[in-house]
Protein backbone atom coordinates (compact mmCIF):
# COMPACT_ATOMS: atom_id res chain seq x y z
CA UNK A 1 0.00 0.00 0.00
CA UNK A 2 1.28 3.43 -0.95
CA UNK A 3 0.58 6.80 0.66
CA UNK A 4 0.76 9.95 -1.47
CA UNK A 5 1.13 13.42 0.07
CA UNK A 6 1.19 16.71 -1.80
CA UNK A 7 1.04 20.15 -0.17
CA UNK A 8 2.35 22.28 -3.02
CA UNK A 9 -0.99 24.10 -3.27
CA UNK A 10 -3.98 22.34 -1.81
CA UNK A 11 -3.44 19.50 0.65
CA UNK A 12 -4.00 16.27 -1.29
CA UNK A 13 -3.70 12.77 0.17
CA UNK A 14 -4.09 9.44 -1.63
CA UNK A 15 -3.80 5.74 -0.86
CA UNK A 16 -3.07 3.21 -3.60
CA UNK A 17 -2.76 -0.57 -3.68
CA UNK A 18 0.46 -1.83 -5.20
CA UNK A 19 4.14 -0.91 -5.37
CA UNK A 20 6.24 1.54 -7.33
CA UNK A 21 8.31 -1.20 -8.96
CA UNK A 22 5.48 -3.36 -10.27
CA UNK A 23 2.23 -3.05 -12.20
CA UNK A 24 0.53 0.35 -12.08
CA UNK A 25 -0.86 0.97 -8.59
CA UNK A 26 -4.63 1.12 -8.05
CA UNK A 27 -5.75 4.34 -6.37
CA UNK A 28 -8.23 3.48 -3.60
CA UNK A 29 -8.93 6.85 -2.00
CA UNK A 30 -8.13 10.53 -2.52
CA UNK A 31 -8.95 13.38 -0.15
CA UNK A 32 -8.25 17.08 -0.75
CA UNK A 33 -8.51 20.28 1.29
CA UNK A 34 -8.08 23.38 -0.88
CA UNK A 35 -8.12 25.99 1.89
CA UNK A 36 -5.10 28.26 1.74
CA UNK A 37 -2.56 28.33 4.59
CA UNK A 38 -4.19 25.57 6.66
CA UNK A 39 -1.75 22.80 5.77
CA UNK A 40 -0.44 22.20 9.29
CA UNK A 41 -3.98 22.15 10.70
CA UNK A 42 -5.56 19.66 8.30
CA UNK A 43 -2.76 17.39 7.05
CA UNK A 44 -2.61 14.70 9.73
CA UNK A 45 -6.39 14.43 10.04
CA UNK A 46 -6.71 14.19 6.26
CA UNK A 47 -4.15 11.38 6.17
CA UNK A 48 -6.09 9.41 8.76
CA UNK A 49 -9.39 10.03 6.95
CA UNK A 50 -7.91 8.81 3.66
CA UNK A 51 -6.45 5.68 5.26
CA UNK A 52 -9.83 4.96 6.82
CA UNK A 53 -11.61 5.49 3.50
CA UNK A 54 -9.21 3.00 1.90
CA UNK A 55 -9.84 0.52 4.72
CA UNK A 56 -6.27 0.35 6.00
CA UNK A 57 -4.06 1.67 8.80
CA UNK A 58 -0.57 3.16 8.73
CA UNK A 59 0.89 -0.26 9.50
CA UNK A 60 -0.31 -1.48 6.10
CA UNK A 61 1.77 1.09 4.22
CA UNK A 62 4.80 -0.14 2.28
CA UNK A 63 5.90 3.16 0.73
CA UNK A 64 5.35 6.92 0.72
CA UNK A 65 5.39 9.32 -2.24
CA UNK A 66 5.67 13.05 -1.54
CA UNK A 67 5.29 16.08 -3.78
CA UNK A 68 8.45 18.23 -3.84
CA UNK A 69 6.70 21.30 -5.20
CA UNK A 70 7.35 23.94 -6.32
CA UNK A 71 5.10 25.74 -3.89
CA UNK A 72 5.00 28.09 -0.91
CA UNK A 73 7.79 27.53 1.60
CA UNK A 74 5.71 26.77 4.71
CA UNK A 75 3.06 24.55 3.14
CA UNK A 76 5.62 22.55 1.20
CA UNK A 77 7.77 21.94 4.27
CA UNK A 78 4.79 20.65 6.25
CA UNK A 79 4.12 17.94 3.68
CA UNK A 80 7.77 16.96 3.24
CA UNK A 81 8.49 16.73 6.96
CA UNK A 82 5.33 14.69 7.56
CA UNK A 83 6.15 12.28 4.73
CA UNK A 84 9.71 11.82 5.97
CA UNK A 85 8.50 11.19 9.52
CA UNK A 86 5.90 8.59 8.51
CA UNK A 87 8.39 6.75 6.28
CA UNK A 88 11.06 6.77 8.98
CA UNK A 89 8.73 5.55 11.74
CA UNK A 90 7.34 2.74 9.57
CA UNK A 91 10.70 1.91 8.01
CA UNK A 92 9.32 2.08 4.45
CA UNK A 93 10.78 3.64 1.28
CA UNK A 94 10.16 7.33 0.55
CA UNK A 95 10.35 8.92 -2.91
CA UNK A 96 9.82 12.48 -4.10
CA UNK A 97 8.36 13.85 -7.32
CA UNK A 98 7.72 17.31 -8.72
CA UNK A 99 4.10 18.32 -8.13
CA UNK A 100 4.07 19.70 -11.68
CA UNK A 101 4.71 16.16 -12.96
CA UNK A 102 1.68 14.90 -11.04
CA UNK A 103 -0.60 17.60 -12.44
CA UNK A 104 0.62 16.92 -15.99
CA UNK A 105 -0.06 13.20 -15.52
CA UNK A 106 -3.59 13.98 -14.39
CA UNK A 107 -4.22 16.35 -17.29
CA UNK A 108 -3.12 13.84 -19.90
CA UNK A 109 -4.93 10.95 -18.20
CA UNK A 110 -8.26 12.62 -17.48
CA UNK A 111 -8.62 15.36 -20.07
CA UNK A 112 -6.49 14.74 -23.12
CA UNK A 113 -6.82 10.99 -23.60
CA UNK A 114 -10.32 11.09 -25.08
CA UNK A 115 -9.34 13.70 -27.67
CA UNK A 116 -5.90 12.33 -28.51
CA UNK A 117 -4.19 15.53 -27.39
CA UNK A 118 -0.53 15.01 -26.61
CA UNK A 119 1.02 18.10 -24.98
CA UNK A 120 0.27 19.82 -21.69
CA UNK A 121 1.43 23.01 -20.03
CA UNK A 122 1.25 23.50 -16.26
CA UNK A 123 1.21 26.90 -14.55
CA UNK A 124 0.94 27.17 -10.77
CA UNK A 125 0.58 30.32 -8.71
CA UNK A 126 4.05 31.37 -7.53
CA UNK A 127 2.91 34.66 -5.95
CA UNK A 128 4.90 37.85 -6.66
CA UNK A 129 2.93 38.01 -9.96
CA UNK A 130 4.76 34.94 -11.26
CA UNK A 131 3.96 31.32 -12.09
CA UNK A 132 5.78 28.03 -11.69
CA UNK A 133 5.63 26.32 -15.05
CA UNK A 134 6.70 23.27 -17.07
CA UNK A 135 5.69 21.51 -20.29
CA UNK A 136 5.06 17.84 -21.05
CA UNK A 137 4.03 15.46 -23.83
CA UNK A 138 2.56 11.99 -24.09
CA UNK A 139 5.03 9.30 -25.13
CA UNK A 140 4.40 6.52 -27.63
CA UNK A 141 3.82 4.03 -24.82
CA UNK A 142 1.23 6.27 -23.15
CA UNK A 143 3.54 7.75 -20.55
CA UNK A 144 4.28 11.38 -19.74
CA UNK A 145 7.57 13.02 -20.64
CA UNK A 146 8.77 16.44 -19.48
CA UNK A 147 9.96 18.62 -22.37
CA UNK A 148 10.67 21.82 -20.40
CA UNK A 149 11.95 21.69 -16.83
CA UNK A 150 10.21 23.50 -13.95
CA UNK A 151 10.97 27.21 -13.74
CA UNK A 152 9.44 30.43 -12.41
CA UNK A 153 8.60 33.49 -14.53
CA UNK A 154 6.10 36.26 -15.14
CA UNK A 155 3.00 34.97 -16.98
CA UNK A 156 3.62 37.18 -20.02
CA UNK A 157 7.09 35.70 -20.46
CA UNK A 158 5.82 32.12 -20.82
CA UNK A 159 2.30 32.63 -22.20
CA UNK A 160 3.22 31.82 -25.80
CA UNK A 161 4.92 28.51 -25.07
CA UNK A 162 2.31 27.37 -22.55
CA UNK A 163 -0.74 28.26 -24.65
CA UNK A 164 0.83 26.42 -27.60
CA UNK A 165 0.24 23.18 -25.68
CA UNK A 166 -2.92 21.17 -26.33
CA UNK A 167 -3.90 21.33 -22.65
CA UNK A 168 -3.15 24.07 -20.09
CA UNK A 169 -3.91 23.59 -16.39
CA UNK A 170 -2.95 24.88 -12.96
CA UNK A 171 -3.83 27.52 -10.39
CA UNK A 172 -1.86 30.15 -12.31
CA UNK A 173 -4.44 30.00 -15.10
CA UNK A 174 -7.20 31.21 -12.79
CA UNK A 175 -5.10 34.22 -11.78
CA UNK A 176 -4.10 35.23 -15.31
CA UNK A 177 -6.92 33.97 -17.58
CA UNK A 178 -6.23 36.50 -20.33
CA UNK A 179 -2.65 35.27 -20.71
CA UNK A 180 -3.06 31.65 -19.60
CA UNK A 181 -6.59 30.42 -20.43
CA UNK A 182 -7.14 27.02 -18.79
CA UNK A 183 -8.50 24.17 -20.89
CA UNK A 184 -9.48 22.08 -17.84
CA UNK A 185 -10.32 22.80 -14.22
CA UNK A 186 -7.28 21.28 -12.51
CA UNK A 187 -5.77 23.90 -10.20
CA UNK A 188 -3.64 21.68 -7.95
CA UNK A 189 -1.73 18.40 -7.95
CA UNK A 190 -3.74 15.28 -7.12
CA UNK A 191 -1.95 12.86 -4.79
CA UNK A 192 -3.41 9.87 -6.63
CA UNK A 193 -1.72 10.99 -9.83
CA UNK A 194 1.42 11.78 -7.81
CA UNK A 195 1.61 8.07 -6.98
CA UNK A 196 0.82 6.98 -10.55
CA UNK A 197 3.37 9.37 -12.06
CA UNK A 198 6.02 8.22 -9.58
CA UNK A 199 5.35 4.58 -10.48
CA UNK A 200 5.60 5.41 -14.16
CA UNK A 201 8.92 7.20 -13.73
CA UNK A 202 10.29 4.44 -11.48
CA UNK A 203 9.48 1.90 -14.20
CA UNK A 204 11.62 3.96 -16.58
CA UNK A 205 14.54 3.87 -14.17
CA UNK A 206 14.25 7.42 -12.84
CA UNK A 207 15.98 8.24 -9.55
CA UNK A 208 13.34 9.65 -7.19
CA UNK A 209 15.37 9.35 -4.00
CA UNK A 210 15.55 13.10 -3.34
CA UNK A 211 12.85 14.67 -1.20
CA UNK A 212 14.43 18.10 -1.09
CA UNK A 213 11.89 20.88 -1.69
CA UNK A 214 11.79 22.31 -5.20
CA UNK A 215 11.47 26.02 -4.43
CA UNK A 216 12.99 27.44 -7.67
CA UNK A 217 13.81 30.64 -5.77
CA UNK A 218 14.75 31.78 -2.29
CA UNK A 219 12.05 31.67 0.43
CA UNK A 220 10.30 34.93 1.31
CA UNK A 221 11.64 34.78 4.87
CA UNK A 222 15.33 35.75 4.87
CA UNK A 223 17.78 34.81 7.60
CA UNK A 224 18.89 37.75 9.78
CA UNK A 225 22.38 38.99 9.07
CA UNK A 226 23.15 40.07 12.63
CA UNK A 227 21.84 39.43 16.12
CA UNK A 228 19.45 42.04 17.44
CA UNK A 229 18.60 43.12 20.95
CA UNK A 230 15.08 43.20 22.36
CA UNK A 231 14.85 46.80 21.16
CA UNK A 232 15.49 45.75 17.57
CA UNK A 233 19.04 47.21 17.59
CA UNK A 234 22.23 45.30 16.71
CA UNK A 235 23.69 43.37 19.63
CA UNK A 236 25.89 45.85 21.54
CA UNK A 237 28.57 43.24 22.04
CA UNK A 238 29.12 43.16 18.28
CA UNK A 239 29.67 46.90 18.23
CA UNK A 240 32.61 46.91 20.63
Amino acid sequence: MLLGIDTSGAVSIAVARGALNGPAPEVLAVRTDARARHHDEVLLALIEDTLTQAGITRRDLTGVVVGRGPGPFTGLRVGLVTARTIAAVLGVPLVGLSSLDALAHQALAEHARATGQTTVGVALDARRREVYHARYRRTADGGVERIADPAVAAPAEVAAELTACDVLVGSGCALYPELLPATADMPHADAGHLILAAAQQTARGADLASTEPLYLREPDAAKPTARKSALGLPDARRQR
